[in-house]
């Protein structure tokens, strides 16, 4: 999924891989979040696997975003998660083929808004 010292191409390949499983036969959107409806005490042990996939999630966007020279890592991240989140469930409810596409667009919005104004020749070189 990471592609170290790019996070725009991190991001770009986490889209496709959620795209291609989607695209799946028998694709029903996240395990973890339809775990996440079926066990709702936080003590559950499944709830604890849940969680802690969350958690593993939120500090790959996290560390994607420090990359990319975000000034509010903690809500960038979570921004990413939201989106992520979003399209596995859009995957299974809604247009699964158009899942990739729409998440990689997405989440460079997100990146490319967040990172702090720079002049345009270090725009150029710098990170995205």
């Amino acid at each position: 999924m990471r592609r170290k010292g790019d996070p725009v191409g991190s991001l770009r390949t986490l889209a496709t891989g959620i795209g291609a499983a989607s695209c799946r036969p028998g694709f029903r959107g996240c395990a973890f979040i339809n775990a996440a409806a079926e066990f709702t005490d936080p003590d559950d042990p499944v709830r604890e696997a849940i969680d802690a996939h969350r958690r593993w999630m939120l500090d790959q966007f996290a560390d994607i975003a420090t990359e990319a020279g975000v000034d509010d890592v903690g809500s960038t991240a979570r921004q990413l998660m939201i989106l992520r989140d979003g399209a596995m469930v859009n995957g299974y409810l809604g247009e699964s083929s158009s899942v990739a596409d729409s998440l990689s667009a997405a989440f460079c919005s997100i990146i490319t808004t967040a990172v702090p104004a720079v002049s345009e020749t270090t725009r150029d070189t710098g990170p995205l």
